[in-house]
């Protein structure tokens, strides 16, 4: 099942800036370790879903995870060979704006090594720079 809203007041949004740095979701405020950002990008439900499910496979489901970030953004698409000037796409998929330095994911419980591992792995299905943090300072 993928992640989206329940609803929405409107169907299509336009593309927006890919500018300016997170400040509120900068900070671990959960859990012990955590997965920051350091490009902005959107990240696809789909992104998130397959993150999410190698995040959980390597640490065989121990500990506690946060996802700090939600697709509430719909992308369009226009059909395969359509000509220009017939009006905007329909949303085909959503995604959640993710500015640099905001933290994605939070989890606790588990060890430091095995954190790192996991949140490298998870990494690898993200279409951006990450890094991993930790609250006792140790990166």
């Amino acid at each position: 099942m993928a992640l989206m809203p329940k609803r929405v007041k409107f169907r299509k949004q336009q593309r927006g800036k890919r500018k300016g740095k997170s400040f509120l979701a900068s900070t671990l405020n959960f859990g012990e370790y955590g997965l920051k950002a350091l490009e902005t990008a959107w990240m696809s439900d789909k992104q998130i879903e397959a993150a999410r499910v190698a995040l959980m496979r390597e640490t065989g489901r121990a500990g506690k995870l946060w996802i700090r970030v939600f697709p509430d953004k719909p992308i369009t698409k226009t059909a395969a060979e359509t000509r220009m000037g017939k009006g905007k796409g329909s949303p085909a998929g959503w995604v959640a704006v993710v500015k640099k330095g905001r933290i994605i994911f939070e989890m606790e419980g588990v060890q430091h090594d095995m954190a790192r591992e996991a949140f490298r792995l998870s990494a690898h299905k993200l279409s951006m720079k990450t890094k991993f943090v930790s609250r006792g300072g140790r990166a």
